[in-house]
């Protein structure tokens, strides 16, 4: 889902986390883990390589649902400009919860919870695998309702842009914005494995639609985020952290007894175990009037 990226940015982008490493370097406050950073650089460029390799895929579905488009809504008006921008936030913010609440699609998005250090360099430690997730399905609404393709992919992809500068723990609160932007406060929270933030903050560039639909925890300064996954990788090999989560989810396919029992293992949370009757804790909360669940919350597995 990168298709704004040159080379420029890339040496930009190295610039910025060098910048940071440097500040964290000084400050006694954070640490930096080089091998962490080496093997999210790795992970980077296999993301790159299957990227364009099935870009092509992508581009045929895109263009078939464009032709079948019920409507037209050409970027020449910025009432256009602004409907396509909350529509992407909108469908991003979906796509993103359903990645933490669907195994299926965790087992892509994992890839970027499993750095155990939140620094700049983490932005791109993304999966492999979003091509066979599916992850570009969730943005063909919009398509199909009259937004050209590569209007789509070029809001996207600066959306994704944006998200780079909030993966760091030296931007402190930001005041007002904090009550509409996704701020590095907020997305601290997104990466943390704490009981109380996991699955939280799923927003891209606003945080709106969290606050909206229940999905919104702030970062508290009694309870300091713990970065990575409730059961750690613990490799830095590129390789293991990309599939990793993809071997778990088939070795539990392999070993559920039912057909009832695998499809629950695919698309259901990540932490659902056979005798479990409720998938999502939301749902759970209001069908029994709790704040707590019979079974542990969030699908960090």
């Amino acid at each position: 889902m990168r298709y704004l990226f040159t080379y420029h940015l890339y040496w930009f982008f190295i610039g910025l986390i060098l910048i940071e490493f440097i500040f964290i370097r000084r400050s006694r406050n954070y640490h930096y883990s080089w091998k962490e950073s080496l093997a999210s650089l790795g992970v980077a460029i296999g993301h790159s390589v299957t990227s364009a390799i099935f870009k092509s895929v992508h581009a045929g579905i895109l263009f078939w649902v464009w032709n079948h488009r019920l409507f037209t809504l050409p970027l020449n008006t910025g009432w256009n400009f602004l409907l396509l921008f909350v529509s992407i936030e909108f469908c991003y913010y979906w796509y993103h919860r359903a990645t933490h609440r669907v195994r299926w699609l965790w087992a892509t998005h994992a890839v970027h919870h499993s750095a155990e250090h939140l620094n700049l360099s983490a932005a791109y430690r993304l999966g492999w695998t979003g091509w066979l997730s599916g992850n570009i399905l969730f943005f063909i609404p919009l398509i199909w309702l009259g937004f050209h393709p590569l209007s789509v992919l070029t809001g996207l992809s600066l959306n994704l842009l944006y998200q780079f500068w909030i993966h760091t723990e030296l931007i402190p609160k930001l005041g007002p914005l904090e009550w509409f932007l996704n701020t590095p406060s907020h997305h601290r929270v997104h990466h943390a494995s704490n009981q109380e933030y996991i699955d939280r903050n799923y927003g891209g560039v606003l945080i709106v639609f969290d606050r909206w639909f229940g999905t919104f925890a702030e970062e508290q300064s009694h309870n300091p985020p713990v970065y990575g996954l409730t059961q750690p990788i613990r490799s830095y090999n590129p390789v293991v952290i990309a599939l990793s989560e993809w071997s778990r989810l088939f070795n539990d396919l392999r070993t559920a007894r039912t057909w009832e029992q695998r499809f629950k293992v695919a698309f259901y949370p990540p932490d659902w175990r056979p005798g479990q009757s409720c998938p999502d804790p939301y749902l759970h909360r209001a069908a029994c009037g709790s704040t707590k669940c019979t079974h542990p919350v969030e699908g960090r597995s």
